[in-house]
């Protein structure tokens, strides 16, 4: 039963996978491997420091990611990290980029702007996608699938504003009227 506080997820992404944890066990057993091959017998100590110490610092690694890396997207809002915006925010999704960030080619102007979240840019193996909010701000949501969250993202932000245009109500879509990815400030 979805009630309205929890509405079901039109794409989400974790952040991380608790199967990484499954390292320490790994990393015992290959020392117990490791200590009967050499026929010195079995120290169950050396395993067992290995499987505490590894399983809890992966552990923290894990929780950390799916606080700060995890995206959602509802038909109300996109939560990226802790960072939550509402889709009627969003006034234009800005096309892919042609360059990469990491290449030494021209950027798209949305590609320098603020990554939503609270880290301080898109976080590592996800790609950026364009955002123009409300008020001329430029932002860029992101997710390592990218384009499942953009292809989840459009028809939201096209039917609001068509929607939007069928009722006459007025949405400010260009505040300073060149049509760029933010203002001139």
């Amino acid at each position: 039963m979805s009630s309205a506080r929890d509405p079901k997820p039109l794409f989400y992404e974790p952040g991380a996978s608790w199967l990484w944890v499954l390292g320490g066990p790994a990393a015992a057993l290959s020392m117990i491997l490791i200590e009967l091959s050499s026929g010195a017998g079995v120290q169950l100590l050396t395993p067992a420091i290995f499987f505490v110490m590894i399983s809890a610092f992966v552990a923290l690694q894990v929780k950390a990611a799916r606080i700060h890396v995890s995206v959602e997207l509802t038909e109300d809002a996109l939560r990226q990290g802790t960072e939550t915006i509402l889709v009627r925010e969003i006034v234009k999704i800005y096309p892919e980029a042609e360059h990469s960030v990491v290449s030494d080619k021209e950027l798209a102007r949305w590609q320098s702007a603020r990554a939503l979240g609270e880290l301080v840019g898109v976080p590592r193996g996800r790609r950026g996608i364009g955002l123009k909010l409300a008020g001329g701000r430029t932002a860029q949501a992101w997710a390592r699938r990218h384009r499942h969250l953009r292809a989840a993202l459009t028809p939201l932000v096209q039917e609001r504003l068509e929607h939007s245009e069928n009722t006459d109500d007025t949405i400010v879509t260009d505040v300073d009227g060149d049509d760029d990815a933010g203002s001139a400030l």
